[in-house]
């Protein structure tokens, strides 16, 4: 693609923030929906053991969830950035290099957590009761990563390569086909846990496959090099990563802190409680994600053309995008919530599913700001303000929650030790997103566009 014939350039700015933005969320859409259709079925018909095992396994996904997006974001940012600016040669560079590391690291977790899987479930504070049917899941899901992160970095470089269309597919491929699978596999034959692992792996190859098509694309910028002599590009785009990894592994981390509480104090059923609120974290974030993907790339190519008003513009709709995303959650689990945390459980776990419903109406504020500090890290990203971004996405994702809840958590065993549950969880989350939204508000106003050099001269450079 020509930059004369890029919309990312030179198109109107609402259609061409749509034409990125409305794929990348409906793509996201199906893969949330998938995600909670899992809880759904995994709740329903194995039971609520199940939905804290595969919640027990999140901090360790959530670590190679981290490392994935650390290269497809500040990969894809660092090509588009580098295709902005007339230079196909250095963001193929990119683009391959990223495509090597990402498969060469997932491998490598893969055999690894074979040798130490004992002691990666102590790590992960597993009950024994729980040991094997957390084995059964992630003995099949540890294969599926390596496609399945490939896939994601996969999706990142396609969309910002001008097909957004196709990525989207992708993504409904897997999600459609996630779900299908799961009807036959966990519902009616009764496979438990292990149906769950393998819908989600034949899905995964299936999205790979539709992807794969972009290589045949003649409209493609990106080309993939296998030698590459170069790796500074690499390096490059994992430290413009660097927030994005950390947004990730911090969530990981409060996620295996909450569960070490909840267990603790609450048992198995706390962590199954806590797991139905989770997923509608996970939808709120996944919505903004859907937002923040057409950011980071209309960003970073015009932060490379040095088009400082269409990125002003290409912000402040991504913002009131994500604003209207949070609200529409909050209002919806302020009025609805008995029933749509009621969706996850049977009839048999109605004290869970009790819990669940008053820790959902009490978190509500946090969907209020959690979705617009993402897209204002993004945008920190974008620009290739990787410490700012940084300092926001580890105020929100690890330092702020982890103070809150240990501070709140001791607090409320000196005084009521059952009320842990309800009252320290929707205090400590919500306040850190309030309080990172005034941080990240002030680094946006420091480098707003109008006052903002680029981080470096753009060059062509010869591999």
């Amino acid at each position: 693609m020509t930059p004369e014939k890029n919309p990312a350039l030179n198109g109107a700015v609402l259609p061409t923030f749509f034409y990125y933005a409305v794929p990348s969320m409906v793509g996201l859409i199906a893969l949330t929906t998938t995600s909670l259709v899992d809880g759904i079925f995994v709740g329903n018909y194995v039971g609520a053991d199940a939905l804290a095992a595969v919640t027990l396994l999140v901090p360790l996904l959530t670590v190679l969830y981290a490392l994935a997006l650390m290269f497809a974001i500040g990969g894809s940012v660092g090509a588009g950035t580098h295709m902005g600016a007339k230079d196909p040669g250095t963001a193929s560079s990119v683009f391959s290099q990223t495509l090597i590391a990402t498969v060469a690291t997932t491998t490598l977790f893969t055999l690894a957590s074979i040798v130490f899987e004992p002691w990666l479930f102590r790590l992960l504070n597993i009950p024994t009761e729980l040991v094997p049917m957390v084995g059964e899941y992630f003995g099949i899901l540890r294969w599926t990563l390596i496609i399945q992160l490939t896939t994601m970095v996969l999706y990142y470089f396609v969309r910002a390569d001008g097909h957004p269309i196709l990525a989207t597919i992708s993504l409904l491929v897997g999600s459609l086909g996630n779900i299908g699978l799961d009807v036959f596999f966990v519902c009616q034959w009764g496979w438990g846990l292990a149906g769950a692992a393998w819908s989600t792996a034949i899905a995964q190859v299936a999205q790979a496959a539709v992807l794969c098509i972009y290589f045949f694309s003649r409209r493609r910028t990106l080309h993939f090099i296998w030698r590459q002599t170069r790796w500074s590009h690499l390096f490059k785009a994992c430290y413009n990563g660097v927030s994005e990894f950390i947004n990730e592994i911090s969530a990981g981390i409060i996620i295996w802190l909450l569960n070490f509480l909840l267990i603790g104090r609450l048992g198995v059923d706390g962590v199954a409680a806590f797991s139905v609120v989770s997923y509608y974290i996970y939808l709120s974030l996944m919505l903004t994600y859907g937002v923040a993907d057409a950011l980071h790339l209309l960003v970073s190519q015009n932060f490379g053309a040095g088009n400082h008003q269409r990125i002003r513009q290409f912000l402040s709709t991504a913002l009131i995008g994500s604003s209207g995303i949070g609200l529409s959650l909050a209002v919806s689990l302020l009025l609805f919530g008995d029933q749509l945390t009621g969706w996850f459980l049977s009839g048999e776990d109605a004290a869970i599913v009790e819990e669940a419903s008053r820790l959902a109406f009490a978190i509500w504020p946090l969907f209020l700001v959690n979705g617009v500090n993402v897209i204002l890290s993004c945008y920190l990203t974008a620009i290739h303000r990787p410490t700012p971004s940084a300092i926001v996405a580890i105020l929100r994702g690890l330092i702020l929650p982890a103070c809150f809840l240990l501070g709140l958590a001791h607090l409320f065993d000196q005084a009521a030790p059952g009320q842990l549950f309800t009252m320290v969880l929707p205090l400590a989350l919500p306040l850190a997103e309030w309080i990172t939204f005034a941080v990240a508000i002030a680094f946006c106003y420091r480098h707003r566009p109008d006052r903002f050099e680029p981080a470096f001269p753009i060059q062509p450079v010869e591999d």
